[in-house]
């Protein structure tokens, strides 16, 4: 079976971080022009299929536990600051496997971008909005974007490295 190889430069990570740093900035960035633009609930249609709106999770994805009393905030704190530790640590380990990495710091900028949206606010702010014939998919933000796509990708390079090992 193959193992995911680890990079012998100790400074081979550095770029990755540098991907997290980029998808942070402009997670928060976005949030910023959303709290600064709208007022809760505000919503501007572009598309068809596409709103821009203001709104704030208090839970988690599709706003799991968002009705809870408040303790659901450092619940999910903690698990971002403890998934981004846990990445910085696979990253420095794998970051010669480019596909892998790559996931990991797109995960790693949204978790981090999430994280400080609930210190700072109490809640994550979301504002991207696809919608289709009345039906509404829950608001969503650039760092849960980052996340997704990382997510898919972690999938993409673990059929890839099954299918190399066969």
């Amino acid at each position: 079976m193959a193992s995911r190889s680890s990079s012998s430069s100790g400074s081979a990570w550095l770029p990755w971080l540098g991907l997290s740093l980029v998808v942070f900035i402009a997670d928060q960035f976005t949030k910023v022009l959303i709290l600064g633009y709208y007022q809760l609930g505000d919503s501007t249609y572009v598309t068809s299929f596409f709103n821009v709106v203001r709104a704030h999770n208090t839970g988690a994805a599709f706003s799991f536990l968002a009705s809870a009393s408040g303790w659901q905030r450092w619940l999910f704190t903690g698990i971002g600051i403890a998934a981004a530790i846990f990445i910085v640590w696979m990253l420095r380990s794998h970051a010669g496997q480019k596909l892998f990495s790559f996931a990991m710091a797109l995960i790693l900028g949204g978790a981090i971008g999430n994280v400080v949206d609930r210190m700072l606010h109490g809640y994550v702010v979301d504002f991207i909005q696809v919608h289709w014939a009345g039906w509404f998919f829950p608001a969503f933000n650039v760092a849960d974007s980052a996340i997704t796509i990382g997510a898919v990708c972690m999938v993409l390079d673990e059929l890839l490295r099954v299918r190399r090992s066969r």
